[in-house]
C-alpha cells in the first residue's frame, strides 16, 4: 500500500467579507479536493490538543501520529535537526526571525522582513554570529527569514511570543520574560544596532524592499526524543517541504527529507518540482508527505486573494497530478489532504480548533460528503480528537 499526505499549512479559515462571506477554501476552485471527499471521507481532526499553542510544530507532529503531550520540547529544536545543528544536553535552541520594525523600532512591522531571500539573510546572520556570537551564543543561517540561535547552558523556562502573533503591535508588552529574558532582550537590542545600517538593508531600501532591521527570538526548547514512524507503524516515509520545521520533524521521525531546489515556502514555490519529487519518493517509501507553506503565509499577510491562489495552485498543480500518478501506477493506495491548523486572514496568526480533512483510496468507503471546505466540520464523516489518532486510522492501524 502507498500512502500520500498533502498538507496545506494554515489552509482553513473563517468567512471573509471580501470573498462574499465565504472562506478561502469555499471560494477556491478545488476539483481534486472535492473529488477526494466524494470518493471517500470528509472529516474533522483536532491536531492541536487543549493546552497547546496552535503552531505548525504541534499540529504536524499530531498529524504524523505523535502525542505531543509526551516528548515534545519546543519548535526550534526540530528546526535545528533540519539545519544539521546538533544540540548538546545543555543547549537550548531558539528560532531567530529576521523581522522588519515599524514605529521607529517600537512596533512589529513584518515578521518575515518582506520575505527576505536566503542569500541576503545568510549574509546578515553571518554578521550577527561574528559580532554577537560567543559566550555560549551561536547564530545559524536557515531559509528565508527563518534562522536559529543556540544558547549553550541557556534557559528554556523563558517565555517568548511568536512574532506572527503581534503584527502591527507594540513590541514592549511582548518581549521575552522570565528566567533568561534579560540575555535575550540584550541580544535583540544589540542586533538592532548592527542591522540599522547593514549593507544588505541599504540595498533593500534602495530597491524599495523591507529592511531586516531586527531579530525576534522565540520557539525555544531542548533536543526532543521522538519514536520513528517505522517503529510505531511499520512504514517508511519521506517529507517534501520548503521549511526547516517540517524537515526537522521528519528527521526526528526517521523519514527521508527530499530537497526540491525551487521550494520557497511562498506562492512562488515549485509545485511541479514538489509533485515530481513525491512521485519518485513513492517508489522508495510507503508514505510520502508533501507540505505546502503558502496558504499559511498568505493568512499571516492578511491576504485572502493570495490564500485562494495558494489553495487553487495546491489543488491544480500538486494534488491533481499526484492523484493521477497514484491511479496510473497500479497497486493499492490511499491519499489524505488537510491543513495542520487554521490561519485566518482576519487574525493574521494561527488559531486553535479542528480542521477538515479529505481521505480516499483502498478500503475507505464514501460517507456522503461532496465538497471540501470548513462545512465538513459541521457534519464530518469521521472525527479525530485528539488528532494524533488520524494517522493510525489512515494507515489502517487503528
Amino acid at each position: 500500500m502507498k500512502y500520500l499526505i498533502v498538507v496545506g499549512d494554515g489552509m482553513s479559515d473563517e468567512p471573509v467579507a471580501a470573498l462574499g462571506g465565504r472562506t478561502p477554501l469555499a471560494a477556491a476552485c478545488t476539483p481534486h479536493l472535492d473529488r477526494m471527499v466524494r470518493a471517500g471521507v470528509g472529516g474533522a481532526a483536532r491536531l492541536t490538543p487543549e493546552g497547546f499553542e496552535p503552531g505548525s510544530d504541534v499540529a504536524n507532529l499530531g498529524l504524523l501520529g505523535c502525542d505531543v503531550r509526551e516528548g515534545y520540547t519546543g519548535r526550534s529544536p526540530l528546526e535545528a535537526a533540519a539545519m544539521g545543528v546538533a544540540l548538546g544536553p545543555g543547549d537550548v535552541a531558539f528560532r531567530c526571525n529576521l523581522v522588519s520594525l515599524a514605529g521607529e523600532g517600537t512596533v512589529m512591522g513584518d515578521f518575515s522582513a518582506g520575505h527576505i531571500g536566503s542569500a541576503e539573510a545568510a549574509e546578515i546572520v553571518a554578521d550577527l554570529d561574528r559580532r554577537l556570537g560567543g559566550d555560549g551564543i551561536r547564530f545559524h543561517a536557515g531559509v528565508g527569514y527563518r534562522h536559529l540561535m543556540v544558547w549553550a547552558g541557556g534557559s528554556d523556562a523563558v517565555r517568548c511570543v511568536p512574532p506572527h502573533d503581534i503584527m502591527g503591535r507594540a513590541l514592549a508588552p511582548h518581549l521575552p520574560t522570565g528566567p533568561g529574558a534579560e540575555r535575550l532582550r540584550g541580544l535583540m537590542e544589540a542586533a538592532r544596532a548592527i542591522l540599522a545600517d547593514h549593507p544588505v538593508n541599504r540595498r533593500r531600501r534602495a530597491r524599495g524592499e523591507a529592511a531586516a532591521d531586527g531579530i525576534w527570538l522565540w520557539g525555544q526548547g531542548r533536543r526532543p526524543r521522538l519514536a520513528p514512524l517505522a517503529e510505531r507503524f511499520g512504514v517508511t516515509g519521506a517529507m517534501i517541504s520548503a521549511v526547516d520545521l517540517l524537515k526537522g520533524i521528519a528527521l526526528h521521525l526517521g523519514m527521508e527529507v527530499v530537497e526540491v531546489p525551487g521550494a520557497t515556502g511562498w506562492i512562488d514555490t515549485d509545485y511541479e518540482g514538489k509533485a515530481a519529487a513525491a512521485m519518485a519518493a513513492l517508489d522508495r517509501h510507503d508514505l510520502v508527505c508533501v507540505h505546502l507553506e503558502a496558504p499559511d503565509e498568505a493568512g499571516h499577510a492578511g491576504r485572502a486573494d493570495l490564500k485562494v491562489q495558494a489553495i487553487e495552485d495546491l489543488d491544480r498543480r500538486l494534488l491533481g497530478p499526484l492523484l493521477a500518478h497514484l491511479e496510473a501506477r497500479g497497486g493499492p493506495w490511499r491519499a489524505l489532504a488537510l491543513p495542520d491548523h487554521p490561519t485566518p486572514v482576519r487574525l493574521r496568526t494561527h488559531a486553535a480548533g479542528p480542521v477538515p480533512f479529505a481521505a480516499c483510496g483502498e478500503g475507505i468507503a464514501p460517507d456522503g460528503n461532496t465538497r471540501y471546505d470548513e462545512d465538513l466540520l459541521a457534519h464530518p464523516g469521521r472525527v479525530f480528537d485528539p488528532g494524533h489518532g488520524l494517522l493510525p486510522w489512515f494507515l489502517g492501524r487503528g
